[in-house]
């Protein structure tokens, strides 16, 4: 044995440098192996490949590697003929060796990879990686250790990019073969199966696509882009699409195939989200951690030749032009150092969007399969939080992923170089830095508990705010804006309580780690005086520069922990929400074809449950089949359970019980009718082809041409959200088109006709259900029985059972409970008024002719809603002003910048006392420490000071901006919120405040500390080396032109990624709003489709962002690079002792973290331009025009106003914007003080308008109201509103406990928990009817003189209704009592009757007076109420 270790190793004493060549000599020898084994036994190609292309990396990889290879060769040959003897071995042999695997190993997998098997393409180049790795370790430690430097380190440094070229080449042909196939993929999860129908074809694909490897590595595929950005303000159309690999769609898709593998390889655990996403991505975080090493080790280059230049200045040079060498080397290392920090940021970018985009897509395909259940936990403004700010918090994980390991790297190859300047000292500086670490180690747990309180807080705040800017008109008519914006303010003063405490901790770790510094260099230079390490220029600076280069990743290990607390808590919400229950699908079948079947519908033995407690079931024993083409009605009081029944047939409600068949395509018509923004054709086709013949019929059939004719721009009308620009009867009739054109096999028919007149549902239902729908399955709720005669059947339905189920004469003469309803229908007239009428008259058809010309015509001039608005331009200082002027702002601001200048002024005094002392005998060692700590101490603490004004500048700032946007918004005319997209705001309230609240201040301040730091870097060197100002000052003019071009086009792009993001919070607002009509109609795979555009659409310009962030800093580098070689080379050039030694290591020191200095500022200017679009978006609703004042202190009425409740109508004009047409044609009439009025009128004929003029939601053009001789508009508008009580047309409820709503005693004693039974958001645990009992409730209690009703009763039965017109004649006797209604018998009691149409007054008089009078518009009303009542006796 022993002489084959000296036949290999020879009678040399570094057995350490034989063992280490063994080492390498036999892992070549394997792979050696392991490569022929793979090409004697791979299977012959089926096909000869011909005209073979390589990539630009493939190509690159080639001559790198191939030229290392031959370098190795090269150096084997040379040192075997320079040996006498072939002895020892190793000396020749592990070079030959090396050369020869790295020529055959990495040339043949680049150049014919593609024939090879994944595995072993994989396996190779990986193993490469990590050898390569421990090589170029091993020698940066030889030359550190043996302080020289050969061609052989050289080598194996450079090994090292080479492997990781090689990796990337097999990256590259992986990622083709996978992502080329990624639409093979067959997913068993339906959820998976996404068919987009949104086609990209009108926006080209982003440049980086197709770029090759130089362009990639310099950003150069974004020089057209950027150009046009400065030649003109860029739009959405100009910036591209990403990559397909990056987009949505194929995001998802992946993640989803990992999330069906862990479930098919472990059936009985729940897949895990987190691991799905990493095995999704691991190639990605891979090579951004390959390009993370590079940077961590290259970055020790610096502190290494820091030495070697101390020696050249003191005029001990090593070899000729040493110098040359050492800066050219120095330049060489910044720039690699340069570009694999930027490709790391870059591709840690792309991943946080693709993560961000598959979460994004994953929440809002969840929130379309939600369970009731689950509905209560995760509120719509919890869900718009999951998207808007949860899933953004995570996307930005994985940019400080390797920040979580490459600081440690960097500390420990840091303190490698610390043993070599320092010797033991360096203990001491390892102790005092765990001590850092440690002590943080309690502040971040509790930082993320108090994290987790804060977004608690947050989505309570944002949940009570969803429901007030939702039923904001609610809120105007019962005055109770200010007690709701006082509810809110008192939750965002919790938020503020957590808000304080988090930005506390975040300030206190940012002092623990700026403070670390001082704390390492007095342990160390302490250290070394009670130890004698002797204190030199090299090792003093050594130890400097090696400091201030970990300094920035210490500094930022608060910035890290904060983020990764934040994405922990937030990632952990999403998963949450995954995991939540969805609708249970078990007992429901759904079959498409119905020819095979004899039933459309068929329930067995059912018991529903809305609840998750089985033993209180909504519905009991369901037993129902509907024959295709049969017409069934459900009929019954108010919370019996019709509804309910109609859920369950969709699949809405848990079966505890039974089971239900479907046989058909259905669709489906809610009681409220959810309308989509957009134009009215696009909410009548819903997704299906353009059919002009069967477009006019639906509408013809819906009776909507005539409402077409009156709107501006006909069918292609804008609908502002939920449909605030139509009336309730135009939104229902649009529902019901939208149906009709599904042409679906069953309708489901949601008592759609309480909210329109009685011509219109007449005409609805003789065209509609009995016309178009003959053949189809029909299953109607309603509370008319004029209809019920025509059906095949009638249910009969009582406390969540099915009563009866006959025909209507049959049921009539055997039920006792629908006689009586019948009964109550018809005393509701009263046999009196009802021998008046005369023979029923059938409704005239409308003819299409003359209005079918306006409805595909283009639209000319201003929809209802407008583009979202953006600042265009550079804005200057604008939004930085606003900002700071609120609330001493600059006062906090301007202490922080100037505690930090004088922290900076500290740290050069602190470092030109040793430079200028720490080689003068005249000056102790330990006087040289002390006065060099005392500096240092006293920086710390302006940092104290720093820290601490940035939080109290933050709460300031956002206190005031929050009060002022809350102000604004709760000020603001209700025109205003029909014509704003409801995520418009809510992306302000919720993601753009959480910018502003959490992130802006210390990016504010930071963008200017780190902007001093690197000026000062540059001072430092410019007093040493005043010569280095002839570059560093052109260097500054290009750096402030650069900016100013790179900001022309990333303005812009930070603006349309703002707009974007509201479009998504807007889909998905609706989205949640209709999800039960979205699914009923089979829409959700449109839906999705339309989120994963809205998506890419948001993240193409974040892409774009960050890959200008990248672009302008990398061109920044590298002239900072320059200017350090630059100001090196001089050092090297002037005579030796012109410099002295410490200011040489102090200027080398600086210069080295000048580039480190530069891209934080860069970064920390760029990130802070990004934040502030949200100031600026937020400012735009600050100064929304306002209401009038809400109490006018000088005309406030008395508190009896109004005693009689006369009203007064003089001339009244009203239009809802200029340059429209009036919707109130000069309106004059009296109401007397204790009159019951009631008014009538068709559909869109301006009732809703005069009662929004009445309590001043518009405004008159002209004319005026009086209420009780006093002019409305001259006083508050909570004076007025608040002594009005109103029941309104649409019932809200709000989520709170009943206690605080109203009484209603049966319904409400069955809840278990009486008047403290929760009411859901929307009130959506109520029936309908239930809500508006709620509504009434509220107006008993309110007792107001004069009593408005709009539509209070269009959704409760005939009998309810009746016993509440006999309680409010009784309870409102002396009141005055407005009742705006479609149902004729509930204004037959009133004093007098106003007829509208079209805006004029037709006529007012008595009801008897009106009927008896001939030609009577108010006559032809009730002949058309009670034409059907006819057909029913």
């Amino acid at each position: 044995m022993e002489g084959l270790l000296s036949v290999f190793c020879g009678n040399s004493s570094n057995h350490c440098s034989c063992t280490k060549d063994g080492i390498v000599i036999f892992v070549n020898f394997l792979l050696l192996i392991f490569c022929a084994l793979t090409f004697i036994y791979m299977p012959s190609p089926r096909t000869i490949a011909t005209n073979v292309s390589y990539s630009a990396i493939e190509i690159v990889s080639a001559i790198f590697n191939g030229g290392l290879g031959l370098v190795y060769v090269g150096m084997g040959i040379r040192n075997l003929s320079e040996e006498q003897s072939v002895l020892p071995l190793h000396r020749w042999l592990v070079l030959l060796l090396q050369g020869f695997t790295w020529l055959v190993v990495i040339l043949s997998i680049i150049l014919k990879g593609r024939k090879l098997p994944k595995s072993f393409r994989m396996n190779c180049s990986k193993v490469t990686c990590i050898f390569a790795g421990i090589f170029c370790v091993l020698a940066l430690l030889g030359a550190i250790v043996d302080n020289a430097v050969s061609i052989k380190t050289v080598a194996d440094v450079l090994s090292l990019p080479g492997a990781i070229l090689f990796l990337l080449c097999t990256c590259q042909i992986e990622t083709g073969e996978t992502y080329d196939g990624i639409a093979m993929y067959t997913l068993v999860n339906e959820e998976s199966k996404v068919h987009c129908k949104y086609d990209h074809k009108s926006k080209r694909e982003t440049l980086f696509a197709k770029a090759g490897l130089l362009s990639k590595m310099s950003f150069w595929w974004l020089n057209p882009l950027m150009k046009k950005g400065k030649e003109k303000t860029l739009k959405e159309g100009d910036i591209p699409l990403l990559q397909n690999v990056d987009r949505a769609e194929s995001c998802y898709l992946l993640f989803m195939e990992q999330l069906r593998r862990q479930k098919q390889s472990n059936p009985s655990s729940e897949p895990c989200i987190l691991w799905a996403i990493i095995v999704c991505f691991k190639k990605e975080i891979f090579i951004s951690g390959c390009f993370a090493l590079v940077k961590t080790l290259t970055l020790s280059v610096g502190p290494l030749l820091i030495g070697a230049f101390i020696a050249i200045g003191e005029g001990k040079e090593s070899f000729k032009h040493e110098g040359y060498v050492l800066a050219i080397s120095l330049l060489f290392a910044k720039c690699l150092e340069s570009i694999s920090q930027r490709q790391w940021y870059f591709r840690s970018r792309i991943l946080g969007i693709r993560v961000r985009s598959l979460l994004s897509a994953a929440i809002y395909r969840k929130q379309l399969r939600l369970s009731n259940a689950a509905k209560n936990l995760h509120s719509s403004g919890k869900i718009m939080n999951y998207v808007a700010v949860d899933a953004y918090r995570v996307g930005e994980f994985p940019f400080c992923l390797h920040q979580t390991w490459t600081t440690s790297l960097q500390i420990c190859v840091a303190l490698v170089i610390l043993i070599r300047a320092v010797g033991p000292a360096t203990f001491a500086t390892m102790v005092v830095i765990l001590f850092t670490v440690l002590c943080n180690t309690p502040l971040a747990k509790l930082q993320q508990k108090y994290k987790s309180e804060l977004m608690t807080a947050q989505d309570k705040r944002l949940k009570a705010m969803s429901e007030a800017l939702v039923n904001m008109k609610v809120l105007k008519l019962y005055a109770w804006e200010m007690h709701f914006k006082n509810v809110i303010e008192g939750l965002r003063n919790e938020e503020y309580k957590w808000l304080s405490i988090v930005q506390l901790r975040k300030a206190y770790s940012s002092i623990l780690f700026w403070s670390s510094p001082v704390l390492v260099s007095a342990a160390t230079f302490g250290t070394c005086y009670f130890l004698g390490v002797p204190l030199y220029a090299s090792n003093v600076f050594t130890f400097v520069s090696t400091f201030r280069i970990v300094q920035e990743p210490i500094k930022s290990i608060p910035d890290v922990i904060g983020v990764v607390i934040d994405a922990n808590v937030a990632f952990s919400r999403i998963v949450d929400f995954l995991g939540a229950p969805e609708l249970q699908t078990e007992n429901v079948s759904y079959k498409r074809n119905t020819a095979k079947h004899n039933f459309s519908i068929s329930i067995k033995s059912g018991n529903i449950s809305w609840e998750e407690n089985p033993l209180k079931a909504s519905l009991r024993n369901i037993n129902l089949e509907v024959k295709p083409g049969e017409k069934v009605a459900i009929c019954g009081e108010v919370g019996a359970g019709k509804s309910t029944l109609l859920a369950a047939v969709l699949g809405e409600v848990p079966f505890v019980e039974g089971a239900i068949h479907i046989s058909g395509k259905m669709a489906y018509i809610s009681q409220t009718a959810w309308i989509q923004s957009g134009s009215i054709q696009d909410n009548i086709l819903f997704g299906c082809n353009f059919d002009k013949q069967r477009y006019q019929e639906t509408l013809e059939k819906c009776s909507l041409l005539k409402d077409l004719e009156m709107l501006p721009f006909g069918d292609l009308t804008e609908i502002g959200e939920r449909g605030v620009n139509l009336s309730g009867g135009q939104k229902q009739r649009i529902q019901l088109a939208r149906a009709l054109y599904q042409d679906a096999d069953i309708y489901l028919m949601d008592d759609p006709f309480s909210a329109v007149d009685a011509h219109t549902a007449s005409s609805l239902f003789k065209e509609y259900v009995m016309g178009s729908l003959s053949g189809k399955t029909v299953v109607l709720v309603t509370h008319q029985v004029d209809f019920l005669p025509e059906f095949d059947s009638i249910l009969l339905m009582s406390d969540g059972e099915i009563l009866h189920a006959a025909p209507y004469d049959m049921l009539l003469a055997s039920s006792k409970e629908f006689s009586e309803l019948v009964n109550a229908h018809k005393d509701t007239m009263g046999s009196e008024r009802l021998t008046r009428i005369a023979s029923p008259q059938t409704c005239a058809k409308e003819t299409s002719k003359s209005r079918s010309k306006m409805l595909f015509e283009e639209p000319v001039g201003d929809q209802l809603t407008k583009p979202e608005e953006k600042e265009s331009g550079d804005t200057g200082f604008k939004p930085y002003l606003l900002y700071l002027n609120q609330n001493k702002g600059f006062f906090y601001f301007s202490l922080g910048i100037l505690s930090h200048l004088m922290t900076v002024i500290g740290q050069i005094l602190q470092n030109s006392w040793m430079a200028a002392n720490v080689q003068n005998p005249q000056v102790s060692k330990l006087r040289l420490i002390i006065v060099y700590l005392l500096i240092g101490l006293s920086s710390t603490f302006f940092i104290l000071v720093r820290s601490l004004s940035v939080v109290s500048m933050g709460m300031q700032s956002t206190k005031s901006l929050f009060s002022q946007l809350m102000n604004s918004l709760f000020h603001a005319p209700v025109h205003f919120y029909d014509s704003t997209p409801f995520g418009r705001i809510i992306s302000r309230v919720s993601s753009d405040l959480s910018i502003i609240d959490l992130d802006l201040p210390f990016a504010l301040l930071f963008s200017l500390t780190t902007a001093i730091n690197a000026y000062s870097i540059l001072g430092v060197l410019a007093v040493i080396t005043w010569q280095v100002l002839l570059l560093a000052i052109p260097m500054v003019y290009m750096a402030i032109q650069l900016q100013k071009y790179y900001f022309a086009s990333a303005r812009e792009f930070m603006r349309i990624n703002g707009t974007t993001k509201s479009m998504i919070a807007n889909h998905l607002a609706e989205s949640i709003a209709g999800a039960m009509t979205i699914r009923a109609l089979g829409e959700e795979e449109r839906f999705f489709a339309k989120n994963l555009d809205l998506i890419d659409q948001n993240a193409s310009p974040y892409f774009h962002i960050f890959a200008a962030n990248e672009w302008l800093i990398q061109r920044l580098e590298t002239l900072s690079a320059f200017v350090l070689s630059t100001s090196a080379l001089v050092m090297v050039l002037l005579p030796p002792g012109t410099l002295g030694s410490g200011f040489i290591g102090m200027a080398l020191s600086y210069g080295l973290s000048l580039n480190i200095a530069i891209v934080a500022s860069i970064q920390h200017q760029c990130t802070l331009g990004n934040y502030i679009v949200s100031v600026e978006r937020v400012n735009q609703y600050m100064h929304i025009p306002s209401e009038s004042p809400q109490v006018i202190e000088d005309n406030r009425p008395k508190p009896s106003w109004p005693v009689a409740g006369r009203v007064d109508i003089q001339d009244l004009k009203v239009q809802y914007r200029v340059d429209t047409p009036l919707v109130l044609r000069g309106i004059s009439c009296t109401f007397e003080g204790g009159h019951k009025i009631g008014i009538v009128g068709r559909t869109g004929s301006g009732k809703t308008t005069l009662i929004g003029a009445l309590f001043r939601l518009v405004h008159p053009v002209s004319g005026r109201i009086l209420i009780d001789d006093l002019d409305i508009s001259t006083i508050g508008l909570h004076d007025l509103r608040s002594r009005l009580g109103i029941i309104p047309q649409d019932p809200i409820l709000f989520n709170m406990t009943v206690l605080k709503k109203c009484q209603l005693h049966e319904s409400v004693q069955e809840k278990g928990q009486g008047l403290d039974s929760l009411v859901a958001d929307d009130g959506t645990n109520w029936s309908m009817g239930q809500r508006q009992l709620f509504c009434l409730g509220r107006a008993l209690l309110r007792k107001s003189q004069i009593l408005i009703l709009d539509e209070a009763t269009a959704s409760i039965d005939n009998a309810t209704d009746s016993i509440l017109q006999k309680t409010i004649r009784v309870e409102f006797s002396d009141s005055t009592v407005i009742t705006v209604a479609h149902r004729i018998p509930t204004v037959m009691d009133c004093t007098m009757v106003l007829a509208l149409s079209d805006g004029k007054l037709v006529e007012y008089d008595e009801p008897m007076k009106l009927m008896e009078r001939e030609g009577s518009f108010f006559n032809k009303l009730v002949n058309e109420y009670w034409s059907y009542i006819h057909l029913a006796d």
